[in-house]
């Protein structure tokens, strides 16, 4: 029998390869500002862990590269990510002089390419097995838990990025609130204005352009010139409104941040209500006039339960969008993890950056996949398997 080379496993074994064997695994920097030293996985790691990681890279490049069992692939990305994840912190244990706690050991471009090429593989596997929906918020869930047993046990802490994180732990989950609560408050506000808004469109036609165009020039507006614009009529509001400052209003901070989200947020929530509604098959509809029920009936009975998987699709759009945007909120006093991202390019301390753009990342990642699981959840199986 003949082997066989998995098309895409060619591309990831190629990026393992570069990643194993001619990228730096780790950069070890004197202080956190100095020019860095590359280390490959052989010199960030005593002999026998970087021989038995190179031993495993190999391993799975060889698994990734031929037409193996989609099972056997995942196992190979769920050893490969587990064993980066332990030699990662392995090198700072190794590199850093001992009692030196000036010296910063961080993850070069080789730790980041086996990162990337083996969590592409583990996304391909697990599509090819096609695990039910609540499957899939389970695997999350295990690789959660793991990075933060990995995190509890402390393997991580001498590595520059927890080293950053020990010295602002109180302002980072203080940080960590304010990006949720920017990216889920404004979806939260442009579902309730947006879902009326888009039955409204859809039920009304003249009314449709005019709405969705307004919307759609308002997303061609650059964030950063979308909070600037927001500041001066939010800076007059707080002075002559009263009790506007009281509640938080005011030219720069929170405010401008969460009314920009919410404005960007319009459009995915209108659009896709509207797309949902149209959808709705013209037979559900007139059997349930056929049976007596009220337009309001029908509404919430028939149409809106048969759109709601593209509804939840702009949702999850907005959702994912916010979270990566909350971070530009940094730049006019909104916080979020942007406090770090922009903090560390002012110092240029790229493990300070890495602090707030690794959890935002996270963010977006877990969110995607959890609704994608709610989308598929609530699509009928038939459309699920013609979609599939």
């Amino acid at each position: 029998m003949s082997l066989r080379l998995d098309k895409l496993g060619v591309v990831i074994a190629l990026l393992v390869a570069y990643g194993t064997l001619v990228a730096p695994f780790a950069t070890f920097r004197a202080n956190r500002i100095v020019p860095g030293e590359a280390k490959s996985i052989l010199a960030a790691l005593p002999v026998g862990a970087g021989v038995v990681l190179l031993g495993l890279m190999v391993v799975a490049a060889a698994i990734i590269l031929l037409k193996t069992p989609a099972l056997l692939r995942l196992a190979a990305a769920a050893v490969s990510l587990g064993a980066i994840a332990l030699f990662i912190g392995l090198t700072a244990t190794y590199l850093t002089p001992p009692e030196n706690t000036y010296a910063r050991v961080s993850p070069a471009s080789g730790f980041w390419v086996l990162l990337f090429a083996n969590a592409l593989l583990a996304a391909d596997s697990i599509t090819r097995l096609r695990p039910r929906p609540g499957v899939r918020v389970l695997l999350l869930l295990a690789t959660l838990a793991g990075a933060t047993a990995i995190l509890v046990s402390g393997l991580w802490d001498g590595l520059s990025i927890l080293k950053e994180y020990a010295g602002r732990a109180d302002v980072f989950w203080l940080e960590a609130g304010r990006h949720v609560a920017l990216a889920l408050g404004s979806l939260f506000a442009s579902v309730v204005v947006g879902l009326p808004l888009g039955i409204l469109c859809h039920r009304v036609e003249p009314l449709r352009a005019g709405v969705l165009n307004t919307l759609n020039l308002i997303q061609t507006i650059p964030s950063i010139a979308l909070f600037g614009i927001l500041i001066a009529p939010l800076g007059w509001i707080a002075v002559n409104v009263p009790g506007a400052a009281a509640i938080g209003i005011r030219g720069i901070g929170a405010a401008p941040a969460f009314v920009a989200l919410f404005l960007y947020s319009l459009l995915p929530v209108v659009a896709n209500t509207v797309v949902g509604l149209a959808g709705v098959p013209r037979e559900a509809n007139e059997a349930a006039r056929g049976i007596g029920m009220t337009d309001r009936q029908r509404l919430f009975g028939i149409e809106l339960p048969l759109a709601m998987p593209v509804i939840l699709t702009g949702i999850r759009i907005v959702l994912v969008q916010n979270i990566g945007l909350a971070t530009i909120a940094a730049l006019i006093g909104g916080g979020g993890f942007g406090v770090f991202v922009f903090q560390g390019i002012g110092q240029t301390a790229m493990d300070l950056v890495l602090l707030g753009a690794v959890p935002t990342v996270v963010l977006a990642f877990a969110a995607a996949i959890v609704l994608d699981a709610l989308i598929e959840m609530n699509t009928p199986s038939q459309n699920r398997g013609r979609t599939a």
